[in-house]
């Protein structure tokens, strides 16, 4: 029996429309396996587990209102779990050639015919297998795909049988209109509604349509004029200047170039975490700001005084939720001190910073204006967008992953790492992943404004190692010094 066409939400539409000639807005993932695997196996493993979701079964059909999920009448597992060859160039490691790859295929678009997914498998990769998979980021966000990674591995839970709702009155699943209205729209209109109100009636008035979306306003002059006007209140609202300028912000050109550590002990990094009083996340994102800013020195640019801004998403959904798949998060920036050149000076920054964005609504503002420009025409979703790009350098995300290695058709998922899009002429991407009690960072970034990304990975373990060291020579909390 077929499914029937649903219709595609209004964010997860957004991003369906945010593929540019610079950047596609696919998520790109890295398994490396031991021992190898065959493609046979991999094939049934993803049709046995993979394909339980209906969405990776399904197409994205744009029509004059957004978008439809429709079914693949002609799937075939062939199209989508494909073997490829690590063609070596003349001194070229087997990781610089998977690097290589990654990078090209980050810039290869999806069969726009087929549903959005595709996984290239390189059997025989360092002893073992490499996996490389590419989802349209329309079919969800990091901690929904993380779930159905885990999902797919040995021993991995089925995703629960939906229930068959009745459809809400704008063609949306009841399930999502019902979140969209608790988690987004209730506090926004309840709260954050009162404290911009003083930037004009734009944004009121978007949420509003949003709410009751009953109004024919899809391309129309009246839908065109209120999308400028969310321009002009979202600017309001966030008063940020632009970006500082670096050699990391600039126009793109449309080549990817990819990296990623080894892993560092999550332990290590916890015991430093504990010594400063400060999270986990303080310490990576302080490693991360000390790795750019010399980075940007050994390149004979002085980033004393500057910052850099980067566009953190943050989860708006329930863990146990996240195997419903489609996009629950909102983007909250986050100020990196690239130009603070002592490790524990930094550190604190960061965890000032990430103090002030705690129990913020920007996540919540961002969410609902990307709701709001899945009902846009195409420019006027690109110039709220290109607002977005233009305060930051770069996209940053961090996903919790398991503590333990797991196991994939009997091989060990030895070490992961993915990257995320970016969106308008953003650049740079990073990504910080904890798997097996192990923490890395990975790097994607436009070969324009970054052609070595490696030169960035390599100074996160040296910056680490400087704080690891000055944090041993300060009294712990509760201690006094000498």
């Amino acid at each position: 029996m077929s499914v029937p066409a649903e219709r595609m939400s209004r964010v997860d539409t957004a991003w369906l429309r945010m593929d540019n000639d610079v950047n596609l807005m696919m998520i790109v993932g890295v398994w490396l396996l031991t021992p190898a695997l065959t493609l046979e196996a991999l094939r049934e493993r993803i049709e046995s587990k993979l394909l339980k979701y209906e969405r990776f079964r399904q197409k994205a059909v744009a029509d004059a209102m957004g978008a439809q999920w429709v079914a693949d009448a002609h799937f075939d597992i062939k199209q989508h779990v494909v073997p490829a060859t690590l063609e070596r160039q003349p001194g070229e490691s087997e990781r610089q050639a998977l690097q290589r790859l990654c990078g090209e295929l980050a810039m290869t678009p999806l069969d726009p015919m087929r549903p959005l997914w595709q996984f290239q498998f390189i059997e025989h990769y360092e002893g073992g297998s490499a996996l490389v998979a590419r989802i349209h980021h329309c079919i969800g966000d990091g901690i929904a795909l993380i779930s159905v990674m885990m999902s797919i591995t040995d021993g991995g839970a089925d995703p629960p049988k939906r229930r068959v709702r009745e459809a809400a009155p704008d063609g949306l699943e009841g399930s999502e209109a019902d979140w969209l209205a608790d988690a987004v729209l209730k506090p926004l209109t309840d709260i954050t509604i009162k404290a911009i109100g003083m930037y004009g009636g734009g944004m009121a008035k978007s949420i509003d349509m949003l709410a009751n979306p009953y109004q024919p306003l899809l391309g129309s002059m009246d839908m065109a004029r209120t999308g400028y006007k969310v321009l002009g209140d979202v600017a309001a609202l966030g008063l940020m200047p632009d970006d500082s300028p670096t050699a990391l912000k600039g126009k793109p050109a449309g080549r990817k170039v990819v990296a990623w550590s080894e892993p560092m002990p999550l332990d290590d990094v916890k015991t430093v975490g504990k010594g400063l009083a400060c999270s986990v996340n303080d310490v990576l994102l302080g490693c991360v700001a000390g790795a750019i800013g010399e980075y940007l020195r050994s390149r004979g640019e002085d980033p004393a005084g500057k910052e850099i801004r980067a566009m953190v998403p943050v989860n708006l959904r329930p863990l146990d939720k996240a195997w419903q798949l489609g996009n629950r998060f909102g983007l909250a920036p986050l100020v990196l001190p690239i130009g603070i050149r002592n490790p524990v000076e930094r550190t604190y920054a960061v965890h000032q910073r990430m103090n002030e964005l705690k129990g913020s609504y920007q996540p919540l503002l961002a969410f609902a204006v990307l709701a709001m420009s899945g009902l846009f025409i195409k420019p006027v979703q690109d110039a709220v967008l290109g607002m977005f790009a233009k305060k930051a350098t770069a996209v940053m995300t961090n996903v919790p992953g398991p503590a333990v290695a797991l196991k994939f058709c009997g091989s060990t998922l030895r070490q992961t790492m993915f990257w995320v899009p970016a969106s308008g002429d953003i650049g740079v991407g990073v990504s910080i992943l904890s798997y097996g009690g192990g923490v890395q960072f990975g790097l994607i970034t436009d070969a324009a404004l970054c052609p070595e990304p490696q030169a960035i990975i390599e100074r996160f373990q040296p910056e680490f190692e400087k704080l690891l060291y000055l944090t041993l020579m300060l009294p712990w909390p509760g201690q006094e010094a000498a």
